[in-house]
């Protein structure tokens, strides 16, 4: 099975004709009736009902053309993946969800306006995932937050074969209900529970080291930014939120809040696989920082 007998698939199934698909291709008709028998008697299934001069798709016709269009998106992708010197038609990017809220949308907006011919993929996670997903060549790039220097993990903080360039820094907030009294240091929290995102998340690993010392403050994992305010809401819980989506959000009453310290955040990418599509996206993030001001 190869490229071009699916693409020769897909036009005669769109054209219900072995003529009209072969003058389209600039093809024989018997170049194309024969890739189409080759086809058949590879998959060992009748694709197309024969008519006269009519092609009509069969029911396995039918369900193999939903597979065939995909491989040839996905062969499309792959070749124009292999070309870095070149402009990609879709650029895959991976983005923390506080990134992709507060910074990404103006940036993304004028990525297109400039870029109409690339399209881009985007992809949600915590920078433990992406980092991930950028090394399995998954994605092409990545917004990832670093852990401060003086906390990191040397096991667990290494990017190694990645090249990263610093795009913002990132205010990581204590949130604190509003019938909660301010604080100056972790001993002053008064509950017993911090609501962040999954572990992977920086943001949150940053926090626990800060809640540590205490012994006696628990995280509670939540699935969204808008969970922790509705955890902070209830009183019973601090939040861990970086200001760009502190600044976003509809909080409920007035809250407190301890700016615990800031975080970088970073392009990734694989070492030395660095396309023309990232170099066009750090560009835009550089010049379109995309969070609100407080």
């Amino acid at each position: 099975m190869d490229f071009t007998g699916l693409e020769i698939f897909l036009a005669v199934a769109e054209h219900a004709s072995v003529t009209r698909a072969a003058t389209g291709a600039g093809r024989a008709p018997s170049n194309v009736t024969n890739r189409i028998r080759a086809l058949e008697d590879e998959l060992g299934v009748d694709l197309f009902s024969r008519e006269g001069k009519k092609m009509t798709l069969t029911r396995d016709g039918r369900l193999f053309r939903s597979y065939a269009t995909r491989l040839v998106a996905l062969g499309k992708e792959a070749r124009d993946a292999v070309k870095p010197t070149t402009t990609p038609n879709v650029l895959r990017v991976g983005s923390m969800e506080s990134t992709a809220a507060a910074r990404l949308p103006l940036v993304l907006q004028g990525f297109k306006l400039a870029n109409p011919h690339v399209s881009v993929r985007l992809t949600i996670g915590s920078s433990e995932e992406l980092i991930r997903a950028v090394s399995a060549e998954e994605i092409d790039c990545a917004l990832i937050a670093r852990m401060p220097a003086d906390i990191a993990d040397p096991r667990l903080d290494r990017l190694d074969n990645l090249d990263a360039e610093p795009i913002y820094d990132e205010e990581v907030l204590i949130v604190l209900p509003s019938t909660h009294p301010p604080i100056n240091n972790v001993a002053d929290v008064r509950v017993a529970t911090m609501a962040a995102l999954e572990p992977g998340c920086t943001y949150r690993r940053v926090a626990e080291r800060w809640a540590r010392s205490t012994g006696t403050i628990t995280t509670t994992q939540v699935s969204s930014y808008h969970a922790i305010l509705a955890s902070v809401a209830a009183g019973d819980a601090i939040g861990v939120v970086p200001r760009s989506v502190f600044d976003l959000m509809d909080w409920p009453g007035k809250v407190g809040v301890y700016p615990l310290r800031e975080v970088q955040t970073l392009l990734v990418c694989r070492a030395g696989a660095r396309s023309a599509g990232v170099d066009i996206l750090h560009q835009a993030l550089l010049a379109n920082p995309g969070a609100p001001k407080h």
